[in-house]
């Protein structure tokens, strides 16, 4: 099976995971699990909107944090059947660098054993009741275009825009538009205007809202209800 080439990390003295290629944290250095709740989960009005076969995807799977942040989410909504989620990852973590990553959200690393011991054993796919998550090892501008599914939510998660501009290009944002069901959402820690405009021209009606933490804003998109 094909790991894609592993992501080098570093590692801060607060124990925040680094990525030595886009020289980039993880997650915020504050609370990482606070923040993917106000951008990923709010910025997409969730869980207000989950219904049986909610199907979230998301570029840069990273330490799975989201992933499990919406899991926890769908739990607690009590909504019934399980969560789709779909990830685009060029450079997955090594098993022992999620696990050390997720330890340090002790919420998270609760509900995570199905995702760690897949990862550890190199599969891509998770199953349980209430969880289908796949991801898609490689570089999201071949893999995207060649996925048949729509997501009604989309957690834009990449890098900083700055340091890895390869995953916020306009082609890019126009694929998770197509990919995208009609009244779905995207959202973005980022408000670059360069983001902002690729995801305008895209079809998106786009939106900036008040960022986590010090970020003072991020970027919240929406398609029309019907193509």
């Amino acid at each position: 099976m094909d790991q894609g080439q592993r992501a080098p990390i570093s590692w801060t003295s607060e124990g925040v995971p680094v990525s030595a290629r886009f020289d980039d944290p993880y997650f915020s250095l504050g609370d990482g699990l606070a923040e993917t709740r106000h951008v990923f989960l709010a910025g997409n009005g969730l869980p207000g909107r989950f219904r049986p076969g909610f199907h979230i995807a998301e570029l840069g799977f990273g330490t799975g944090l989201n992933l499990l942040a919406a899991l926890i989410a769908w739990r607690a909504a009590a909504t019934p059947g399980p969560l789709r989620f779909t990830s685009f990852e060029a450079f997955p973590m090594a098993p022992a660098d999620m696990e050390q990553a997720l330890a340090a959200f002790p919420e998270a690393h609760a509900v995570a054993a199905p995702l760690l011991d897949a990862w550890a054993q190199g599969a891509r796919r998770i199953e349980t009741p209430d969880l289908v998550a796949e991801i898609v090892i490689g570089d999201a501008r071949d893999t995207l275009p060649a996925w048949p599914g729509r997501a009604d939510a989309w957690f834009l998660d990449g890098f900083a825009p700055a340091k890895n501009p390869e995953l916020w290009a306009p082609g890019l944002m126009a694929q998770v538009a197509a990919h995208t069901a009609p009244g779905g959402t995207a959202a973005t820690y980022t408000a670059a205007g360069h983001v902002r405009r690729a995801l305008a021209e895209a079809g998106f009606t786009v939106e900036r809202r008040p960022g986590f933490g010090r970020k003072r804003h991020m970027t919240v998109a929406r398609r029309a209800p019907h193509d």
